[in-house]
């Protein structure tokens, strides 16, 4: 963007005196995001009228070292008519400055005069001329990032990551330009990744990327704010770490108003990697024209509302479609289950584990609930809405099902369907068969952001009391609950 500096401004930043916190840090905002800085000639003619000769002489040098608007052009009668008829040759350099912001020239004026600002009310561009508080609210909110955590990854800078690790072989291999790409784009630009490290070895990394660009597919898909999974790497079987990266890669596009997101890949027979994220939504959009690599694009926003409830879930996680025909049902889950399926529950007591284990159950998107109950309503679709027990006694996680329930008493068959999903071990699995185990495989979707206790769930009648099994609710009771936990509704369809 292009940013113009009133005279005021200029003055503040070159005089030889301490800065303002905030204007201290406005300027490194500016700066850092590369924003164009420019002066307009009429800030030279305010300056030229200051009587301190050396004071003006002083500013004066320091102000050509800033770029200036070529030939801006003079109000015309229909400006000055909404503006007013200057009185004096401040008047007149105002008029020329805030003409510039009025014909496009510049995107922003920054300054404190307030007769501009009142000007620019009466042009209908005042969104476009700022104070400095309002300037770096505006720039703050702009890059502010909200980035998600785990206890078991680290966030780091590409300049602290040794990339002769044994880790990047692969990539070197498969990218004859990874280490030119490394220094030239993530070195240099200060780019973040998240790792997963065991005894100071990399196993897993993700790095993203903001873009607002095509995407050189053919056809091109069009200019769009999006994120791209530049590099996604596991070297853990079994652990789901793809699944938790996956997860990270989403909630990074959630906090931060993102709804595409993308990776590029050159596909290989049986690649395990167009798997996974085949199942969440990720399709092939075709090949790169420059280098041939296929493109794989998710997107968060439902374009086709009147698709089937499992088609919304998994084409456009974790949206999820929840209107009046979808059945609901409340699922109690005891403490030690829910940490374990739910590990990066906000409200939960973090313990030593969750910084040194691999949990793979709390890894995985997918996953299993067991149940002796002899409910038989649960279909591919239902939301379930787990309802922690014993300790919180809220409602906290959002689920979908994502295949047939079944019962079962064969312990191969459990441990086929269940596989990684579950918080159980094999000897466990093994005692559960012998109770006619009703499996419930789902996806984990949402958290409620305002966890619902059980004195609200009785306050709004959705429960008469802790409930002790799987329990329906209606839908009228769900739009309550839905509301008084806040979930986000950008990503449910009705």
């Amino acid at each position: 963007m292009k940013i113009l500096y009133d005279t005021n401004i200029l003055i503040h930043i070159q005089d030889p005196k301490i800065l303002s916190p905030d204007l201290q840090e406005l300027l490194a905002l500016i700066r850092e995001h590369s924003h164009q800085e420019v002066i307009h000639p009429a800030s030279l003619k305010d300056i030229e009228n200051d009587n301190d000769a050396e004071r003006r002489e002083m500013i004066l040098s320091k102000l050509h070292g800033y770029p200036i608007l070529p030939s801006p052009p003079q109000p015309n009668d229909s400006f000055v008519s909404l503006v007013g008829t200057p009185s004096n040759s401040h008047d007149i350099n105002d008029n020329e400055i805030l003409y510039s912001l009025y014909k496009d020239l510049v995107d922003f004026i920054i300054t404190e005069d307030k007769g501009i600002r009142r000007k620019a009310f009466r042009l209908d561009v005042d969104d476009r001329v700022f104070s400095i508080s309002s300037a770096l609210d505006y720039f703050k909110r702009l890059y502010k990032r909200y980035e998600p955590k785990h206890t078991l990854l680290k966030q780091l800078y590409a300049h602290e990551i040794d990339i002769d690790q044994p880790f990047f072989d692969s990539l070197k291999r498969d990218y004859t330009n990874f280490q030119q790409w490394w220094t030239e784009k993530c070195v240099k630009q200060s780019r973040k990744c998240w790792i997963y490290e065991e005894e100071g070895e990399i196993k897993g990394f993700l790095m993203l990327k903001e873009e607002t660009e095509a995407i050189d597919t053919y056809p091109p898909q069009p200019i769009k704010s999006r994120v791209k999974i530049t590099t996604l790497k596991v070297d853990l079987s079994g652990s789901k770490m793809g699944e938790l990266f996956l997860k990270i890669a989403f909630q990074y596009c959630i906090n931060n108003n993102f709804f595409e997101i993308y990776l590029t890949h050159f596909e290989t027979n049986d690649d395990s990697l167009v798997y996974v994220i085949g199942n969440y939504g990720f399709e092939n959009i075709g090949k790169r024209t420059s280098n041939g690599e296929d493109v794989y694009l998710k997107k968060f926003k439902v374009e086709d509302t009147g698709l089937e409830p499992l088609t919304i879930a998994n084409r456009y996680y974790p949206c999820f479609k929840d209107d009046e025909n979808i059945k609901k049902f409340i699922i109690p889950i005891q403490p030690d289950y829910h940490d374990t399926l739910f590990p990066d529950c906000s409200r939960r007591q973090l313990t030593f584990d969750d910084y040194t284990k691999i949990n793979v159950p709390g890894n995985a998107i997918k996953k299993a609930y067991l149940s002796s109950s002899r409910i038989t309503k649960i279909t591919p679709g239902s939301i379930v809405l787990f309802y922690r027990s014993r300790d919180q006694k809220a409602i906290t996680a959002v689920g979908v099902v994502d295949q047939d329930p079944i019962r079962t008493t064969d312990p191969a068959e459990l441990k086929r369907i269940v596989g990684k999903r579950s918080v159980y071990s094999d000897e466990e699995l093994m005692g559960w068969t012998k109770k006619n185990v009703f499996v419930i495989p789902f996806k984990h979707h949402l958290y409620l952001p305002n966890p619902l206790n059980l004195n609200y769930l009785k306050e709004k009648g959705i429960l008469k009391s802790h409930p002790q099994s799987i329990t329906e609710i209606n839908h009228e009771r769900y739009v309550a609950l839905k509301s008084g936990g806040k979930l986000d509704e950008r990503f449910t369809v009705n």
